[in-house]
């Protein structure tokens, strides 16, 4: 320590008796080192000394870095005017650092532009060690280039500050050294020969401001870094005679006087990057030719040829050659055809359609040209133990397929019935001999499903861009076929009997449903197939369905349909169908299954239009369909002729009801409608009059019974009638001025009153009663027979009354009418001859009395005529010039009507 303390005050004074006075007029501090370039992940120290002025000392001095002010741990005082500040190097973006005069003791520094001092701190990486360096001398037309090209791997970091170049030597024998500086990985010397068979060394120097270092060195043989141009016009000889094999010859790059060369020869059938290489210990030789065996026989083949300097691990290997190709000669087939069957249904019954179907054997050898097949029926040697075979050659130009090896040739369709079984076997003829023979037998149906079961456990998935297969295996199964089919075209690869997972090695497309099936094969008889579909890769499909109504929309639902989506179009399996629907703002949707072809959407608005769309979905997505707009009915289906129907079975339910109601009440109606006018014949009226003796009844419909005649002179008409009126009992003061009009007028069988209808204050007393009388009264007055002139004798007038319980007349009830109805009644009730009878005879019931009573009451109402009591008016007599026929023809009824209910009696 006090050796380092010693040292470091040399050194400033050193520094200080170097500064120029001149420094010291401007600035009173000064930072050592001035610029240094600094290592990163080191530390670095700087001194800040005080010159030319004893106004502050080191205690007064601080370190500022990059604006931030040095922490005190890290200063060092040396001595009075001198102060030390140690800081890690980190970062490789330059920084300033200052060294300042502070504030102490109420001094404060006059000058501050006098006391500050800072220096830039640049920041670096030491070089790194260069590595992996290799050098090499080209060929150039026959002979190498004297220009020799290194190139190495830069190990250690560098920064824009501080930065690390590269220094190329290359030092020959006789000492002369070159170089080349460079700030990259590569670089050349240039050498005025190339030195053959002469020692080289060969380093690189990397360097900056933080120091150097070397490479290793290369000492080694000139001809070592030597690379020749590959070996020239190469040829391929292909010999009929050796079908196996192929001929190469080939040029040396350089003369052998430079450099003695070895090589190296690689192969690979056309159309493949997989490459054969020849040992090297057959081709470490300097030749010109080699003949590659154990190759197959009609098969191009590339081949490729190199070299190099000869000896142990010299030089460097040429580029390949240029390719050469050619196609070996043709050889017998060796295998045999790969052949198969494709089964449809036939177009009859009971038949089958069989395709044969085959593949070039793997081993062709050559261009198959045609096929032989032979077809015999396989129960017919059963049974004969031989039979005989059709044969059937096929040419190669007229099979279905391409003539190229793995492709497949329709060879023959038959149709064949189910209860038949064949036998078939396929060799194939290219242009040196034929195959071995495949066969293949077609069992008839029925045996064919009832003993060869499939596999079982059949299992696929699809992953690394393969379809994968996996089943259990059965010991009886000799071999499987794989078969795959899609879009119309069959493939199928045979698998062995081991076997219990395998890939399809067809070339298989995406987004392409492929329908697989696996058939175990029992000593050449097909068993029954498992069958699975499956996708290498799905992908949203790229269509919807376009839906429409099914029929006409109803009111409140509506069916939909759609078809199925192409299978090409589908690229995936459909799992569901979603069923959008809108009527304006509000979006409704429903999920069906994927085997759904139409669904019914219900709870629909009436009257209301709506957009439909399906959207069809795989796992990988989902496509849009095409709008379909459809309006709903205002009614449901059936609802107008359910009104039709319902307000037609009402009117006639109530026209039936109407005219039932009319049949069991048409004596209502009719009595309604058609009253029935009373029988004057059948009433008591002459039963009231105490002057006129009894008479016997007779049962003649024209004689009425209880009908009294009483003798009443027309002049006391009106006397009796007030006398009667003064009697009666009545309720209302009504009857006592219509009681006038009451009786019977005009003649005794005139007409026919009827019963007349109370008021409703009387209804009490007509159910109390249950024959309850109706009056009639009416002045009979004598005035001699019709057609004779009055005699001045006092006429005589008979009040009548009845107690018949026939109801009174409309004419009754309506003194308006009177007229018209007396007029009516005279032209439909003639008069009767038997109107009165005498009190005493009312009970006789004898037809001769009744006669009698009739005759006698004839003669006794002959000389009377009837003339009509009208209120407030007096009967008045004919004058003399007057004759009867002064009395109207049709006579007014001389009833009045009563209100308020029946008349007691």
């Amino acid at each position: 320590m006090v050796l380092t303390r010693v040292l470091q005050l040399l050194v400033l004074a050193c520094l200080a008796s170097a500064l120029p006075a001149a420094v010291g007029l401007y600035n009173h501090l000064m930072i050592t080192p001035q610029s240094p370039v600094l290592e990163i992940g080191t530390n670095f120290t700087a001194t800040c000394m005080i010159i030319n002025t004893d106004e502050v000392t080191a205690e007064d001095l601080y370190w500022n870095l990059s604006n931030i002010t040095v922490s005190n741990e890290q200063y060092t005082k040396i001595n009075r005017s001198s102060l030390n500040v140690t800081i890690p190097v980190i970062g490789e973006k330059y920084e300033w650092l200052f060294c300042y005069c502070k504030e102490v003791s109420n001094h404060v520094c006059l000058n501050k532009s006098k006391f500050r001092h800072g220096i830039i701190l640049t920041k670096g990486y030491r070089p790194g060690k260069p590595e992996n360096l290799s050098c090499e001398a080209v060929q150039v037309k026959d002979q190498i280039s004297s220009t020799i090209t290194c190139t190495w791997k830069n190990v250690g970091r560098s920064t824009t500050d501080v930065p690390t170049d590269y220094t190329l030597y290359v030092k020959e024998m006789s000492g002369n050294e070159r170089r080349n500086e460079t700030k990259g990985n590569s670089a050349q010397v240039f050498l005025s020969i190339f030195p053959h068979h002469m020692q080289l060394k060969i380093w690189v120097v990397a360097h900056n401001e933080l120091g150097s270092i070397e490479s290793e060195h290369l000492d080694k043989d000139a001809d070592w870094f030597v690379k020749t141009n590959p070996p020239s016009d190469v040829k391929v000889i292909s010999e009929k005679s050796f079908p196996t094999s192929l001929l190469i010859n080939w040029t040396h790059p350089i003369a052998e006087v430079y450099l003695k060369l070895t090589y190296q020869i690689r192969f690979c059938q056309n159309g493949s990057q997989s490459w054969t290489y020849v040992p090297l210990v057959d081709t470490d030789k300097y030749i010109q030719s080699f003949r590659l065996q154990n190759l197959r026989p009609d098969t191009v083949y590339v081949i490729q040829v190199c070299c190099k300097n000869a000896g142990q691990g010299r030089g460097y290997w040429s580029n390949w050659s240029t390719n050469a190709t050619k196609r070996t000669p043709e050889d017998r087939p060796i295998g045999k055809p790969d052949l198969w069957r494709i089964i449809a249904k036939g177009d009859r019954v009971n038949e089958r359609q069989v395709q044969f179907i085959c593949k070039d054997p793997v081993f062709a050898n050559g261009r198959i040209r045609s096929f032989d097949i032979m077809i015999k029926d396989n129960k017919e040697k059963v049974k004969n133990g031989s039979g005989e075979w059709e044969r059937i050659p096929v040419n190669r130009s007229e099979a279905d397929g391409s003539s190229s090896q793995q492709e497949i040739t329709v060879l023959k369709q038959i149709h064949l019935p189910d209860k038949k079984s064949v036998k078939v076997c396929v060799t194939a003829i290219n242009s040196v001999g034929k195959s071995a023979e495949a066969s293949l037998v077609i069992p008839d149906k029925a045996y064919g499903v009832r003993d060869l079961a499939p596999v079982e456990g059949l299992n696929l998935s699809s992953h690394g861009g393969q379809l994968w297969l996996e089943w259990k295996s059965s010991i009886a199964v000799s071999e499987y076929v794989v078969e795959w089919a899609a879009d119309g075209r069959t493939d199928w690869q045979r698998e062995k009997r081991s076997t219990r997972r395998t890939a399809i090695k067809g070339n298989l497309e995406k987004f392409v449903c492929y329908s697989v099936s696996v058939y175990p094969i029992y000593s050449g008889w097909i068993g029954k197939p498992a069958s699975v579909k499956a996708f290498l890769e799905e992908g949203a499909p790229l269509e919807s369905p376009a839906i429409t109504v099914n029929g006409k929309p109803g009111r409140n639902d509506v069916e939909l349909v759609w078809n199925e989506i192409p299978q090409h179009r589908r690229r995936g399996f459909i799992t569901n169908y979603t069923i959008f629907y809108t009527s304006g703002t509000v979006l409704q949707s429903v999920t069906v299954t994927a085997n759904t072809t139409s669904y019914t959407l219900r709870s629909l608005s009436g009257n209301t239009k709506y957009d439909a769309w399906i959207n069809a979905s795989t796992i990988q997505g989902s496509a849009r369909g095409f709008n379909h707009s459809f309006t709903t009915q205002k009614y449901a289906t059936g609802e107008i002729e359910g009104i039709v129907v319902g307000v037609s079975l009402g009117f006639l339910f109530i026209v039936l009801m109407t005219m039932l109601l009319c049949i069991y009440k048409k004596d209502v109606i009719k009595e309604n409608f058609w009253p029935q006018i009373p029988n004057p014949g059948e009433s008591t009226i002459g039963t009231w009059s105490p002057h006129y003796p009894l008479k016997a009844e007779t049962p003649k419909e024209n004689c009425l019974s209880g009908i009294s005649v009483l003798d009443v002179d027309v002049c006391d008409g009106k006397c009796v009638y007030e006398e009667d009126k003064a009697n009666l009992p009545l309720k209302k003061d009504k009857y006592l001025s219509e009681e006038h009009s009451s009786g019977i007028g005009g003649s005794s069988c005139m007409s026919s009153p009827r019963q007349s209808v109370s008021d409703s204050d009387e209804g009490g007393d007509m159910a109390d009663t249950t024959a309850s009388t109706v009056q009639y009264s009416s002045v009979m007055a004598s005035n001699g027979y019709k057609g004779q002139t009055p005699s001045s004798q006092p006429q005589q007038a008979i009040f009548s009354r009845s107690e018949s319980t026939q109801p009174l007349l409309d004419s009754e009830e309506n003194p308006d009418m009177l007229l018209q109805e007396g007029s009516r009644q005279s032209q439909r009730f003639p008069r009767q001859p038997c109107f009165t009878h005498t009190a005493q005879n009312k009970d006789s019931t004898d037809p001769a009395d009744c006669n009698k009573r009739e005759m006698e009451q004839q003669e006794l109402l002959e000389p009377l005529d009837f003339y009509p009591l009208e209120e407030d008016s007096e009967q008045t007599t004919p004058t003399e010039g007057q004759s009867a026929d002064w009395l109207p023809a049709a006579p007014v009824s001389s009833y009045m009507p009563q209100l308020g209910g029946y008349r007691p009696q």
